[in-house]
């Protein structure tokens, strides 16, 4: 076997690996259980949006906000017509500061992809850092409704109905949200807030 042979055979090899940690559905999972540098090591150029849109999110859960903007800055760079530049560009807007354009962008993107989870779920982070607690949880139950699997949707509907003061939804989304993510590092969180709705 020659050297161009063993080359190929081992990229072969690796393209199934590789292929893996650009898929969303697994991102997600690791992303749940607070595996954050995976998910970012993830990050190449081919990688999809929503596979980016979860590496800048796990980019700000390290900390590294000029990371999480320029993952963003990636996604904002997309051609026009496609939602996820407006996504890409609301949450970039989010992570500095700019919580109205974040918002604007947010609710272009919902009505350019109005069936695209991300898009009601970048809505509802945009309106919470505006502290519209019912709008973002409004934001956050309709991310659920289209992804009932997307655990963080959960977490923030049920901190923002909790924040609305509606415990009857903060508890049905906790619930799902400890369901769908035994290992997120918010666990203890929700388990301590509903210890203490509960008494």
């Amino acid at each position: 076997m020659t050297k161009k042979h063993v080359y190929g055979a081992v990229l072969l090899a690796l393209l199934p690996a590789a292929a893996a940690a650009q898929d969303p559905a697994r991102l997600q999972k690791l992303f749940e259980a607070g595996q954050y540098q995976q998910v970012v090591e993830s990050a190449a150029p081919e990688t999809p949006p929503a596979a980016l849109f979860l590496a800048g999110q796990s980019y700000q859960k390290l900390g590294a906000t000029e990371e999480a903007a320029a993952i963003y800055a990636r996604l904002a760079s997309l051609p026009e017509g496609d939602p996820w530049r407006l996504i890409g560009r609301s949450a970039q807007q989010l992570v500095q500061n700019e919580v109205d354009g974040a918002v604007d962008s947010a609710q272009q993107a919902v009505a350019a992809a109005g069936d695209t989870p991300e898009a009601h779920f970048q809505l509802g982070l945009a309106l919470a850092k505006r502290q519209d607690w019912r709008g973002a949880a409004t934001a956050f139950d309709r991310t659920a409704e289209l992804n009932p699997e997307l655990a963080y949707a959960h977490y923030y509907g049920g901190l923002m109905h909790y924040r609305a003061k509606r415990l009857d939804q903060m508890a049905i989304h906790f619930e799902y949200f400890l369901k769908l993510a035994p290992e997120a590092p918010e666990r203890p969180e929700v388990l301590q807030i509903m210890k203490t709705v509960r008494r």
